[in-house]
């Protein structure tokens, strides 16, 4: 038997290099290093699973929705998902917001709220009357019809009523508009169903810029025996004489339907004896005055009480400059103000 050792060498597989396995991982490293590309992350809010990330014809990347096929920017870097969010809340085409109009929900209205008796009532979502009900909430707190697209808006919507479509400023001064014609026609049916006599109260001013501008309320008494105070015109005029004041509020009657005047109250200038002398002369033949007009003209308690009061500051004008002085002088300094305290 012979004893030399039995060559392996073609049935044997080198061994890898360490090295060259390390130098490969080092190239792949120095690769991404040089591309400078992060690795993608996935997609976490929840909107993308309503929505469908496109890229359209100039490049740019859309978020389309799933329901609608509108199409939103999403661009990482300049666009959020908060427009996402609140188009999902109010897009009609999504079934979570289908909502049978026939079912109501069982509501109990809260106290000192119109409408609110505390008994139990149903409810159910109308998109005209919330949008009436927004404009009554403009005109009342006086806000500016930009309030709709405000951010904080938005958001308060789509948490308190996600299915609520917010009008925009265009719409909303419609709106008001609309909410401006309903009301006059109420109030021209309560003016001839259920009113006798009308008082009324009128002042001129001119604004900062100069316009000449007049204010007319009429005062009365309903059926049910329940003072009403409602403004009848507010608009701008060519002057301050009398004669014109005259003409303005014998036209605004006309035009709500009534000529059944009480009195007119007024102030103590003299234009105003002219427009009152006006109406007396073109009212008084249609029967619409009291006694002919005797109790027509009615003077402004509070325009004479300012003029005394104005008048006593005159005679104790010393008296008041030295009180001034003494505040003046306690208010200039931090100091002095803490130790008169």
């Amino acid at each position: 038997m012979s004893t030399e050792p039995t060559s392996i060498e073609g049935s044997v597989t080198p061994p890898t290099s360490i090295d060259s396995e390390n130098s490969g991982v080092g190239a792949s490293s120095q690769a991404n290093v040089n591309t400078g590309k992060r690795k993608a992350t996935p997609q976490r809010s929840e909107v993308w699973s309503h929505f469908t990330k496109i890229i359209n014809s100039e490049g740019a990347s859309k978020a389309k929705c799933n329901y609608c096929q509108k199409e939103f920017c999403c661009d990482v870097k300049k666009n959020g998902t908060g427009s996402l969010k609140y188009h999902i809340g109010s897009c009609k085409k999504n079934p979570s917001n289908v909502v049978d109009p026939s079912q109501g929900q069982l509501v109990l209205p809260r106290k000192g709220v119109e409408g609110g008796e505390g008994h139990l009532s149903t409810w159910r979502f109308d998109q005209e009357a919330c949008r009436k009900g927004l404009a009554q909430m403009i005109v009342i707190d006086e806000l500016p019809f930009k309030f709709v697209e405000s951010e904080g808006f938005k958001k308060f919507m789509f948490v308190a009523c996600p299915r609520f479509h917010i009008p925009s400023r265009t719409t909303m001064t419609r709106d008001v508009y609309q909410l401006y014609l309903d009301e006059r026609v109420k109030i021209k049916q309560l003016l001839r169903s259920s009113c006798s006599r009308v008082c009324l109260t009128t002042d001129t001013w001119t604004s900062l810029q100069r316009v000449n501008y007049l204010c007319i309320t009429a005062h009365f008494i309903d059926n049910d025996w329940k003072l009403n105070k409602k403004i009848l015109n507010f608009c701008p005029i060519s002057s301050h004489k009398g004669e014109s004041i005259g003409m303005v509020i014998e036209k605004c009657l006309l035009n709500w339907g009534t000529d059944k005047l009480f009195t007119v109250t007024v102030d103590n200038a003299s234009s105003n004896d002219v427009a009152v002398g006006y109406l007396r002369k073109k009212f008084n033949p249609r029967g619409g005055l009291v006694q002919n007009g005797k109790y027509l003209h009615m003077r402004c308690m509070a325009h004479i009480v300012n003029l005394i009061v104005v008048e006593g500051l005159k005679e104790m004008n010393k008296s008041v400059e030295h009180v001034r002085g003494a505040v003046r002088y306690v208010r200039q300094s931090p100091a002095r103000l803490q130790k008169f305290k």
